[in-house]
């Protein structure tokens, strides 16, 4: 039976309804593929995203420190250069005496207070600011000063010596600086090392995830052509009984749907065959009786004395219409399997009796070909039914018989072993070629030698011989030789085993 969809029953509303959503399933083979390959990389994408945010934050406040670190380095160079050009233009002033030179010292100040002015506008530390704001009210104290005695360049000596502390200040400003960058530097290194540390465990968490939902949507989009391989295979091997089912998206199990209906067609030959076969079977066998009967009759005589030339050809008439009629009773016997009619009716069997009884019925044939058959096979008792038994000796010997040259030596030995009878049967002709060892077993197939007979036999007789096998719970197995000839074991258990074909 195909599935055609899921049908979900809607008790809920609402419920039911997301219920039969989430258990739809996808329409196209390809949307199922896409699907799982947009699933499998989602994981990996966002670790890469995520990823990618880290690191552009991380650049980002890197970037930021480092421009910040170098204009605090660099103010901190010019305040410390303008406190010295300053101190520098106050001592020529008290020296020299003359005060147009504190114009250089008046052009240091404006410059100091714009370089002060502009590290307060950087996100400064609070130690940082409190020493700039110190060093500023240091100096505007010296400019206020230098302000009122700048028309007394003696009175600047005193004021000499307030530069002292505003130097050492903005050499602390700058040591606290240089320190505060290599804070930085090691803040910077931890972020780096946990953006690392982040970034790793995402990969070790997200790869393994990404690797199980690949396995899961593998088993899922195999899974379907898995089920379409098996019914292909199954109906390449005549199983033809065993409905096909394919899940999975919707063009697949219409695919199943497909070979189901091929399945059937299949099977529906398969029975017009049979019935064919048993018609012609049945229609053929009541006049070749009559034939075989005739043959008889004339072979001894009843219609009048024959010459021994007619005496000759009532002999191959009637010889001939035996081995017919044998053909029409594998066709029905095979008929018989393909609709399971035959049944076991199982008793105790001695094996050596059914295969004496066997080489007394082709006694005439092996005479014929001047055959020597060297049996070894003990008195067996077997659980069976004993004329299907008969019918697997028979058409073994027959295809040993067939195929052995004029003259030639048939090997038969049995033996016990484990609870079963192994009945083993070796011909002396060719032997089977290697392209037709897989195919022996199959019906109607004839093998690539060529026999010099008038009648080429049905292909059924092994056929018939394994079904039996296995209906009794044994098996039946061409043995690979390494001499010439054909092996065929049959393997049958001794004790009863229940079963019907």
């Amino acid at each position: 039976m195909v599935v055609h969809g899921d049908t979900v029953r809607q008790e809920n509303g609402t419920g039911a309804t997301s219920s039969s959503r989430l258990r739809r399933k996808p329409k196209s083979f390809l949307k199922l593929i896409l699907f799982g390959f947009a699933l499998v990389g989602l994981p990996l994408i966002i670790a890469l995203i995520n990823s990618a945010f880290s690191i552009d934050r991380l650049a980002d406040q890197s970037r930021r420190a480092v421009y910040q670190a170098a204009q605090i380095a660099h103010g901190s160079r010019v305040l410390a250069d303008e406190i010295a050009a300053m101190e520098r233009a106050v001592r020529q002033t008290h020296i020299l005496g003359d005060t147009s030179l504190l114009e250089n010292y008046f052009r240091a100040h404006k410059k100091f207070e714009s370089t002060a002015t502009n590290l307060f506008e950087l996100s400064l530390h609070t130690e940082q600011k409190q020493l700039l704001e110190q060093m500023q009210l240091l100096e505007e104290s010296i400019f206020g000063n230098v302000s009122a005695m700048k028309q007394s360049p003696e009175a600047l000596r005193d004021l000499v010596g307030k530069f002292v502390p505003l130097r050492d200040s903005a050499r602390t400003f700058s040591a606290v600086g240089y320190a505060l960058i290599e804070r930085e530097v090691g803040e910077m290194q931890d972020m780096a090392g946990d953006a690392r540390f982040t970034v790793g465990w995402q990969l070790l968490a997200l790869i393994p995830f990404a690797i199980l939902l690949a396995f899961i949507f593998s088993l899922r989009i195999a899974h379907p052509i898995r089920q379409i391989d098996e019914a292909i295979r199954t109906m390449g091997e005549g199983a033809l009984f065993k409905a096909i089912r394919v899940d999975g998206p919707q063009d697949l199990r219409y695919l199943g749907e497909r070979l189901d209906w091929l399945r059937r067609r299949l099977l529906k030959l398969e029975e017009q065959k049979t019935r064919f076969l048993q018609h012609v079977s049945h229609e053929l066998k009541t006049p070749l009786t009559a034939m075989r009967e005739g043959a008889d009759l004339l072979a001894e005589g009843v219609a009048g004395e024959l010459t021994e030339e007619q005496q000759r050809i009532a002999t191959i008439l009637y010889n001939n219409s035996i081995q017919l009629q044998r053909r029409i009773e594998d066709l029905l016997s095979y008929s018989a399997l393909q609709t399971e009619k035959a049944a076991l009716v199982k008793r105790p069997a001695n094996l050596a009796k059914i295969l004496d009884a066997v080489l007394q019925d082709q006694n005439l044939i092996i005479m014929s070909k001047g055959l020597k058959i060297d049996v070894s096979c003990p008195e067996l008792m077997v659980d069976c039914d004993k004329q299907k038994i008969k019918v697997i000796v028979d058409n073994l010997l027959s295809n040993a018989v067939k195929f052995s040259p004029a003259g030639g030596c048939i090997k038969i030995w049995a033996s016990e072993e484990d609870e079963t009878v192994r009945f083993d049967i070796l011909d002396a002709g060719a032997g089977v070629d290697e392209v037709d060892r897989e195919k022996v077993f199959e019906p109607f197939y004839q093998g690539r030698q060529v026999l010099d007979s008038h009648i080429k036999g049905t292909g059924l007789g092994l056929s018939i011989a394994r079904e039996y096998a296995l209906a009794h719970g044994g098996t039946i197995e061409l043995v690979q030789q390494a001499t010439n000839g054909a092996h065929f074991r049959l393997t049958l258990p001794i004790r009863d085993m229940e079963g019907t074909l």
